[in-house]
């Protein structure tokens, strides 16, 4: 079905267990939501398999019978290449999208597959490149380009009392005020995955992907409990653009709001393809948060001045 139309959620079932994840995925599909968003996945890939098993069990599963977003198809390379460099191949409704890439490879894979499906298919909502976190009520929309340390903010400040919406899309709904959470790992890179690591020493990694277009790739599980909440929205207080230099001591400066909209804009998946309504949804966000540049180099002073920010300390 095409994704453009919106359609009520499913309701949530169960919570699946690693085992049922591993047969579904085997089989027929495994149908899951996260947000608003459903998917079926399917796949003989191992690395696809252990990272769901790993990552995905606390999720509900969406009825297998009730209406799907995404039809995600991984398989393993036929013919001779499974004998000398066995791949990994992505297929969305059937056609495949991407490059295969290495096996080892399978799980980074899904889940950029997973993000390229909304960002390139989705047009009822406006789509920004973005992290996305909560503190009491309100949000933090964290735009910025790769290397600026987004992902990394974003995986600690998650762990020190923020709720998860999403590592990479801000879902904008074009009359509503509150954004949509798509509860997912977040992505970590190189040498984020061991700082957050030693920054949380109970954050739960899936298995590293080595050799990637970006590196090494692991990815970070969702708290359960942020899980849970996947349906529950937040209206964004704040607009920040974050940035990590070596060395650098924490800093907030406010930022304009014309310049906060022509950059909101260059990070838009569809803005431009929504037309007027995109760009008037765009200024209304806006205009309805607080936009900052935000420079540090230690996580530890930059979860404070994210708490003093939620606070409404200076």
């Amino acid at each position: 079905m095409s994704p453009d139309r919106p359609a009520p959620a499913p309701p949530l079932s169960t919570a699946t267990p690693p085992s049922s994840i591993a047969a579904a995925v085997q089989g027929d599909g495994w149908f899951v939501r996260t947000g608003p968003f459903a998917y079926r996945l399917r796949s003989d890939v191992p690395a696809v398999i252990e990272g769901l098993q790993a990552l995905y069990a606390g999720y509900p599963a969406a009825p297998a019978d009730g209406f799907v977003d995404f039809d995600v198809e991984l398989r393993r390379s036929r013919g001779w290449r499974r004998f000398v460099r066995s791949q990994a191949r992505f297929r969305f409704e059937g056609v495949q999208s991407f490059e295969p890439l290495p096996i080892e490879q399978g799980f980074a894979l899904l889940e950029w597959a997973m993000n390229w499906c909304i960002s390139t298919h989705v047009n009822h909502h406006l789509l920004i490149h973005s992290a996305v976190v909560e503190r009491g009520g309100r949000a933090v929309v964290l735009p910025a380009p790769p290397g600026s340390g987004k992902s990394t903010l974003c995986a600690a400040l998650v762990q020190r009392g923020w709720r998860l919406l999403s590592d990479e899309l801000a879902v904008v709904p074009l009359q509503a005020e509150g954004l949509l959470p798509v509860v997912r790992p977040v992505s970590l890179k190189n040498r984020s995955i061991d700082v957050i690591a030693a920054f949380e020493p109970s954050a739960r990694f899936g298995r590293p992907a080595h050799g990637t277009s970006k590196g090494t790739v692991a990815h970070l599980m969702a708290p359960a409990a942020h899980v849970a909440r996947m349906d529950e929205t937040a209206p964004a207080a704040w607009i920040v653009f974050p940035r990590w230099r070596e060395g650098a001591a924490v800093s907030l400066r406010p930022r304009s709001r014309a310049d906060t909209l022509v950059e909101l804009a260059r990070n838009s998946f569809n803005a431009s393809t929504l037309g007027l309504a995109g760009f008037d949804r765009l200024a209304r966000l806006v205009d309805t948060c607080e936009c900052h540049d935000f420079e540090y180099s230690r996580l530890d002073d930059a979860i404070a001045a994210f708490d003093r920010l939620a606070e409404g300390a200076p």
